[in-house]
């Protein structure tokens, strides 16, 4: 069948499930929790088609489809209005919004501070973070929000690592701040769907669009002083100073520098800090695996304190981690829309459907993972995942807009855990919490847990 004859995906597609859940039940959802708007049948099968409000929305599930998708078709796809409506009033411009030669340029300025040498040079300002909560908590010995403190301790690194110092922000402001600004974001994904107005009221909008106006104005204040004080620092904020466009010659404005500093502060610490609370909150109800990542540790320091050099040899708690990151994706679902009509597994996807790869159903798909709701680090031993597809686990995205902060995410997090667990013990009593997806995953109330010094 030639291209020209691939029919545009509908009903009547082979292979192809068409979800029959009523917009009067999808939008409400939305509103609530957008995960639980996903069609159940996204959780079993490949590909799932929907309508809702007149919007072609096509979800993913087989990895063969996402990477025909997001890598071989990537110039056929933008982030699309949900994204811009969600995440541009604070983000503007960044990264994780931009498009095209706009989104390349910002790509290659920051590309620098995530090589693989520079990442090694950050690793002492990890550990002396995870060492500054974990002595906060010795000293305390009382129960803690296990959200709210990885939130802390993910950004004192970020803002440590990237901008040499928080420099006159308020981080408890900050955090409180990101919250603030995710928490009605329901609304302005359902109300995207319906094309209503960007003016529209809706709950916690006031509130969301104060969050956004700190938050910019606290990095744009810090960006115009290094602009007016150079102070030969080596960090992001440097590298975005000095960036230029290999085509124009321009540099960033000061606008421009605050939308990727914002992407990095608020999407970086936020989803590291989600997939260490989840990584806790399961070894705490699974102490056969906390015993493992216990001796790992115990066996690579030989009971001393953790050094950089530790970090790369503890390849099980590496693994408890990615595990963490399987059942509960800081990033959940993937949002794209079709800017031409492209072929994808013999159907012809529209120009203006949306393209969704929910990476929570992915991550839990019956025919890719074996008992998918058990806990295993085992899964991402090496031997069982050389058998995996690529594109069946992704916790950072895919494609050229995979995260650029994967490989610092990750090194983060082994750090924080083999630091913190080496000296205490987490304990959370009552049930596992329900998660709750907010742009990121986040449980849906505040899991405490009770903090024992380890003999």
């Amino acid at each position: 069948m030639s291209i020209d004859a691939l029919p545009m995906i509908s009903e009547q597609c082979p292979g192809v499930t068409v979800s029959r859940r009523s917009p009067f039940s999808v939008l409400p959802a939305l509103v609530r929790d957008p995960l639980q708007a996903l069609p159940p049948e996204i959780y079993h099968q490949p590909v799932v088609y929907s309508q809702v409000a007149g919007r072609r929305r096509i979800l993913l599930a087989d990895p063969v489809l996402i990477y025909e998708a997001l890598v071989r078709n990537a110039d056929a796809l933008n982030k699309g209005e949900d994204v811009r409506r969600a995440l541009g009033p604070a983000l503007g411009q960044g990264l994780l919004t931009a498009d095209g030669a706009h989104w390349r340029w910002q790509r290659q300025s920051v590309a620098p501070a995530f090589r693989h040498e520079k990442l090694m040079g950050l690793l002492p300002a990890m550990i002396a973070a995870a060492e500054k909560t974990r002595d906060r908590w010795l000293e305390s010995g009382s129960a803690i929000g296990i959200g709210h403190e990885m939130m802390r301790t993910t950004f004192d690194i970020i803002v440590e690592t990237m901008m040499s110092g928080p420099g006159g922000i308020d981080v408890a402001r900050v955090e409180r701040g990101i919250t603030d600004y995710l928490k009605p974001t329901g609304w302005v994904f359902a109300l995207s769907i319906l094309d209503a107005p960007d003016w529209l009221p809706y709950p916690g909008r006031s509130r969301a669009r104060a969050a956004a106006i700190y938050l910019r104005s606290a990095i744009t204040r810090m960006i115009a002083e290094r602009r007016r004080k150079p102070d030969g620092r080596e960090d992001l904020v440097a590298l975005l100073l000095a960036a230029s466009d290999p085509e124009s010659g321009r540099t960033m404005t000061d606008e421009e520098i605050a939308d990727n500093l914002l992407t990095f502060v608020t999407a970086g610490h936020e989803t590291t800090a989600l997939g260490l609370a989840w990584t806790f909150l399961l070894l705490a109800r699974h102490p056969e695996h906390e015993a493992r990542v216990l001796a790992e540790i115990d066996e690579v320091t030989a009971g001393e304190p953790v050094r950089p050099e530790h970090i790369a040899r503890l390849a099980y708690t590496r693994q408890t981690f990615s595990e963490a990151m399987r059942l509960y994706p800081p990033a959940p679902i993937i949002t794209r829309t079709a800017t031409r009509a492209f072929p994808l597994g013999g159907f012809m996807v529209p120009q203006g459907a949306v393209l969704i790869v929910p990476i929570h159903a992915v991550h839990h798909h019956a025919t890719l993972w074996d008992d998918p709701g058990r806990f295993d680090p085992e899964r991402f031993a090496p031997e069982q995942a050389k058998g995996r597809h690529r594109y069946a686990y992704m916790p950072f995205g895919a494609g050229p807009r995979i995260c650029i902060g994967g490989a610092f995410a990750t090194m983060e997090a082994v750090a924080i855990m083999a630091v913190l667990l080496q000296a205490v013990r987490l304990r959370q009593s009552g049930d596992m919490p329900a998660p709750m997806m907010k742009v990121t995953l986040r449980p849906k109330k505040e899991a405490e847990m009770l903090v024992e010094r380890r003999a």
